[in-house]
């Protein structure tokens, strides 16, 4: 039977890495770079943002559990003696069960 286990990204966490990714490309780029180089860099983001959310996002795997096969225990051995036992006002005897 697998286990009903589910692990998730939080989505703030990933949009929070994404909108870092993309305001952080947009900051580093020259004031006097030209359109091109804007791109570059927004789409340079972009995909270490995508790169970053994707191995953040890859299901777990777990193995499954399998129990360990039954074993059989044989029952103790027990049987009934008589034995002297007080009861507070003398000794009487009673039958006892005594196991191995």
């Amino acid at each position: 039977m697998k286990p009903n286990v589910r692990i998730s990204c939080r989505p703030s966490l990933s949009i929070g890495l994404a909108a870092l990714t993309v305001f952080s490309s947009l900051i580093t780029t020259p004031a006097t770079a030209g359109g091109g180089d804007v791109a570059a860099g927004l789409l340079g983001g972009l995909a270490v943002g995508a790169l970053v959310g994707s191995a953040a996002a890859q299901p777990r795997y777990y193995a499954p559990y399998y129990a360990p096969a039954p074993v059989y225990v044989p029952p103790p051995r027990c049987w009934l003696e008589r034995e002297r036992v007080w009861d507070g006002y003398g000794y009487v005897i009673q039958r006892v069960r005594v196991c191995e």
